[in-house]
C-alpha cells in the first residue's frame, strides 16, 4: 500500500487510483467541441432548426465548451437520450427521435475517429511514477470502453494502466456501483482507492462508494466544477508519492 499526498491532504494505505479520461488525463476540449458541432449539423440537416438548441444542450456556446456540460461529462447513452428529446419536440416519435440522434452521433464519431486529443501536461509522467509502485491504476470514464481502449492505445499507456473501463450500459456516473465494479475488476478495495476526476459526478460517485478519497482537478481553475472533492489540484504533478 502507498501513501499519496496532495496539497495539505494525505491519503494512507492506498491500493489503487482510478482516473477519469476527458478533462482529467486527456485535453479533449477541441475534440468534444468539434464532435458536438458536427453532430448538431448532421441532425439539423434532417430536422431543420434543431441544431442551435442541440448545441446549447451539449454545452457549446460559440467557441466555448462548458466543461460541466452534456457533451463533456455525460455518457454516450445519456447524450443520445438528451439529443432525442430535442428531436421529439418537433413531433417525431420517440423511437424515431432516438434513431436519428444515435445515427447523428455515430456519423460524427466516425468522422473524427482518427483524431487524437493530447494528454494534459504531466499526465504521462504521473502515470509512470505511480505505476512504478505497488499501486494499480485504472481509467474510469463516462466515454465508452472502446473509446477508453483507443485512448490508451493511442498514447501507449498499456504499461501503466491495468483497467480500461467506460460506460457501456445503464450504470453511469455518478452511480457508485460503477466505481465499485471498477474496483472489483482492478482487484482493489473501494476504501483503499482514490478517484481523480474533473466533475462533480466523479466526486459524488466515489464518495457514495466509500472511496479512500476524491481528488478534483480543475485545469481551468474553477473548484466549483469538482465540488465535493477532498482536495482540489490544478496540475496532475500535485499528486505525490510519500
Amino acid at each position: 500500500m502507498v501513501t499519496i499526498k496532495c496539497g495539505n491532504k494525505t491519503f494512507t494505505n492506498i491500493q489503487g487510483i482510478l482516473f477519469d479520461k476527458n478533462g482529467t488525463l486527456e485535453d479533449s476540449e477541441i475534440f468534444l467541441r468539434s464532435l458536438a458541432q458536427k453532430s448538431a449539423r448532421i441532425i439539423d440537416a434532417q430536422i431543420p432548426g434543431v441544431g442551435e438548441p442541440l448545441l446549447m444542450a451539449f454545452g457549446i456556446n460559440g467557441a466555448y465548451l462548458d466543461p460541466t456540460g452534456l457533451i463533456a461529462v455525460a455518457s454516450r447513452q445519456e447524450t443520445e437520450v438528451a439529443a432525442a428529446a430535442y428531436i421529439a419536440e418537433t413531433g417525431k416519435s420517440w423511437f424515431e427521435s432516438l434513431q436519428i440522434a444515435r445515427q447523428g452521433l455515430d456519423e460524427a464519431e466516425k468522422y473524427f475517429q482518427t483524431t487524437a486529443s493530447s494528454l494534459f501536461p504531466g499526465a504521462l509522467e504521473i502515470l509512470k511514477n505511480l505505476s512504478s509502485t505497488d499501486l494499480k491504476l485504472g481509467i474510469l470514464s463516462a466515454a465508452t470502453t472502446s473509446e477508453v481502449n483507443h485512448f490508451v492505445q493511442t498514447h501507449q499507456l498499456q504499461d501503466y494502466i491495468s483497467l480500461e473501463m467506460g460506460v457501456d450500459g445503464n450504470i453511469g456516473k455518478p452511480n457508485p456501483k460503477l466505481f465499485i465494479q471498477a474496483c472489483e475488476q482492478l482487484g482493489v478495495a473501494p476504501n483503499s482507492t482514490l478517484m481523480v476526476g474533473d466533475s462533480i459526478g466523479d466526486m459524488q460517485m466515489a464518495k457514495n462508494a466509500q472511496a479512500a478519497g476524491c481528488i478534483g482537478i480543475t485545469w481551468v481553475g474553477k473548484p466549483d466544477h469538482v465540488r465535493g472533492a477532498d482536495v482540489v489540484i490544478n496540475q496532475l504533478e500535485e499528486i505525490q508519492i510519500v
